[in-house]
């Protein structure tokens, strides 16, 4: 019974959810061809990352070779991910922190990936070595603006790699734990008692999170006027909405899921049912977001010229930042 009504609940929606074989017996013409088409863009966002890994390794210079990749593999990854997690119910808690560890790393190869269109960490410290870094920005402290700029050393620029390389080593600990306490009986994602190791393993990682994507915020400020010509921008908005679409956009299915907003429809549960909402838009997002991807990445790697002595002055209209003596 539900709220002293007669209705009653049917028992698939208390199960796990259902096994592959369970599914592909129970699709309709409707869900054959759903699935055939979302497997197909998972597919050909895989082909695409292959296709081109390829270029890369033929038209790109060896030192920007491993980040381009990584950085590009994210959408095909996540998207693979997805329609494992799609046909295979079951896996979707092991598909999603695959992705989710995938993509921790793909946050620390952005910040290199500034840092090498520049030239690598020599050439960023010789320019802006008469500027400094706004830290005032998101997502930690963008409504920080008394915040004190700060010095551009090797110093500083340690501590915002060291920033974005915590995230990916923490986040694959916390991935392994959290696999091993499950495989205890001790971790459900949906599990939110306080006794229950998913809500304090959650909230640390997000906070883990938020750190990470905050050197990466002070680095695009930094460069952003710098490697305009590289569309750095359009690059940073595709990096940022695979972060909202993998992230954000998961967990608030997942929680309108578990709060019972998303029906229960058999053989899924609500809770099911949400995963696999959040898996099938995820593969046709990333399959939109390669294909970006792929047009912004796919040019000419030529190194940014050289400043000259006597453009010095005029340093401020190519580097956001703000003079020494500031």
């Amino acid at each position: 019974m539900n709220n002293g009504s007669n209705r009653t609940i049917d028992p698939s929606c208390r199960e796990k959810p259902p096994l592959a074989m369970d599914i592909i017996l129970k699709l309709d013409i409707f869900g054959i061809i759903l699935y055939s088409i979302l497997t197909f863009m998972a597919a050909v966002s895989v082909l695409l990352f292959i296709e081109e890994c390829i270029y890369v390794y033929r038209k790109v210079p060896s030192n920007k070779k491993s980040v381009i990749i990584w950085v590009n593999g994210a959408a095909p990854v996540i998207a693979t991910m997805s329609c494992l997690g799609m046909w295979i119910p079951r896996a979707t808690m092991f598909t999603d922190m695959f992705s989710a560890c995938y993509f921790a790393i793909v946050v620390f190869k952005f910040l290199i990936l500034m840092l090498e269109e520049v030239g690598g960490d020599q050439a960023f410290l010789k320019r802006a070595a008469r500027h400094k870094l706004k830290i005032s920005t998101g997502p930690c402290c963008c409504c920080c603006l008394c915040l004190p700029f700060a010095a551009i050393t090797r110093r500083s620029l340690f501590l915002l790699k060291l920033g974005s390389f915590q995230f990916a080593l923490l986040k694959t600990v916390f991935t392994i734990l959290s696999i091993v306490l499950w495989t205890n009986g001790t971790f459900d994602v949906a599990d939110l008692e306080i006794t229950g190791s998913a809500i304090w393993i959650n909230p640390f990682v997000g906070i883990l999170t938020i750190i990470a994507l905050w050197p990466v915020a002070i680095m695009f400020m930094h460069l952003r006027v710098t490697l305009r010509t590289l569309k750095i921008v359009p690059k940073y908005a595709m990096y940022q909405l695979v972060l909202i679409l993998s992230q954000l956009q998961t967990a608030i299915i997942n929680i309108l899921a578990l709060n019972g907003t998303i029906a229960c429809t058999p053989p899924f549960s609500a809770a099911a049912r949400g995963y696999m909402m959040s898996q099938q838009l995820l593969i046709l997002e990333m399959f939109i977001i390669k294909l970006v991807t792929r047009l912004l990445y796919r040019r000419h790697y030529d190194p940014l010229p050289e400043e000259e002595e006597e453009h010095d002055d005029n340093e401020n209209t190519k580097m956001v930042a703000v003079p020494a003596s500031a």
